[in-house]
């Protein structure tokens, strides 16, 4: 949808909700799911998707031309606009065990950025004229990947600097030649290697930027703000925005997502009780789910599965709990659980005047691991619903 979150910004889901690594899965997944959640909030006017294609559908994608070109007039005959990618997930990202694998390969590799590459070479050739694109990226890697000691860690953040330096050359090439451009969004996620606004500004400033007006890297390399992540990591919106502009970075594409949330310490006897069983229940064995648990003095324990946590607390949680599992939007609180839904009203207003930024993205990934409560009979509804929520609940008019 266009528009909808003010002048010239595009509002869409991303399709990594859909299972499937191939080209015909990824075409196929859009006649099936999108084309009907077009229908439901978009009937008359175009509907941004946002695209997930595995690497072998990437390169199957570029390698051939025909293909390429018609699903590029196929979705423009749906009313399908691609304006963003993502770039995260490798390979299959719907396998029955996924966990710690969605962050490889990491970025010191020739694999991840090949990949990006190739992803940028294809939004390229389906984005309309002279529109703009964004790819969103892993923030480098999962710390044990690469052994976490502070010597691991800077030999991830060199090669991985040097890995983005070589890709925003491609990218001013690939501008040059096609008048499309595109920046590549690293995406901060709890226990990364960057979880946090710090991290990514830390990392810009220690190993990307060679002065303060380095225009091309900050042209090319943004930050893609993941609404949920940011929650769960307790990182208040604003200051999250307020960290990036501080050093002249531009968020170039936001995933509009929520967490799980609970305070155990606001409960007593049953209610508790009740919270922890119904919480029980999102520990499931496809994704990572790291937890945050913020205390009364405000210290907050890291862990990198919701299990993790579970175990620690045997049966007697505290605090105030913050899981990355992605719930839809339009969800407050259901049972005895809640959500982070307020931090996208506290993100909105807090970015409200970032003329740099355009792109917005449902990001939902989790459907088909959520809780019996909140599945829903057909996955376009759910998705449908979330955008109409967005639309109704921040949208602005038009002049």
């Amino acid at each position: 949808m266009l528009n909808v979150l003010g002048p010239n910004t595009t509002l869409g889901y991303c399709t990594n909700v859909h299972a499937g690594a191939t080209f015909d899965e990824m075409r196929s997944n859009l006649l099936r799911y999108a084309v009907p959640v077009k229908q439901r909030v978009s009937p008359s006017e175009p509907m941004g998707v946002g695209l997930w294609l595995s690497a072998e559908a990437a390169r199957y994608t570029l390698d051939n031309r025909e293909a390429l070109s018609d699903l590029k007039s196929w979705m423009a005959g749906l009313g399908l606009i691609v304006y963003t990618v993502n770039g995260f997930p490798y390979g299959n990202f719907h396998e029955d065990v996924v966990k710690t694998r969605v962050y490889q390969p990491d970025w010191t590799t020739a694999e991840r950025y090949d990949y990006t590459l190739t992803l940028a070479k294809v939004l390229a050739e389906l984005l309309p004229d002279d529109a703009e694109g964004s790819i969103s990226t892993l923030p480098l890697g999962w710390p044990a990947h690469s052994g976490g000691t502070d010597s691991d860690l800077h030999r991830i953040k060199s090669a991985s600097a040097g890995r983005l330096h070589d890709l925003v050359h491609e990218l001013a090439r690939l501008e040059l030649d096609t008048g499309k451009h595109i920046h590549i969004d690293i995406e901060p996620e709890p226990g990364c290697i960057l979880d946090t606004a710090t991290d990514v500004t830390d990392f810009f400033s220690q190993y990307l930027l060679d002065s303060p007006d380095d225009v091309s890297i900050r042209g090319y390399l943004r930050v893609c703000h993941d609404v949920c992540h940011s929650a769960v990591m307790f990182e208040p919106q604003r200051e999250a925005i307020q960290t990036y502009r501080t050093l002249g970075l531009h968020v170039g594409k936001v995933q509009l997502s929520s967490a799980v949330s609970v305070d155990f310490d606001s409960k007593s006897g049953n209610d508790r009780l009740a919270a922890l069983t119904q919480l029980k229940s999102f520990a499931e064995d496809r994704y990572m789910h790291q937890t945050c648990v913020r205390q009364d003095n405000g210290a907050v324990q890291y862990f990198d599965d919701l299990p993790d946590a579970l175990a620690k607390f045997d049966d007697e949680p505290r605090g105030e709990w913050r899981i990355h599992f992605h719930v839809p939007v339009y969800v407050d609180t259901f049972g005895h659980l809640g959500t982070t839904q307020k931090e996208i009203g506290a993100f909105l207003k807090a970015a409200a005047l970032d003329d740099e930024l355009h792109h917005y993205e449902v990001e939902t990934y989790a459907w088909n691991v959520l809780p019996s409560e909140l599945q829903r009979e057909e996955l376009a509804d759910g998705i449908a619903d979330e955008l109409k929520w967005v639309r109704e609940t921040y949208g602005k008019p038009s002049d």
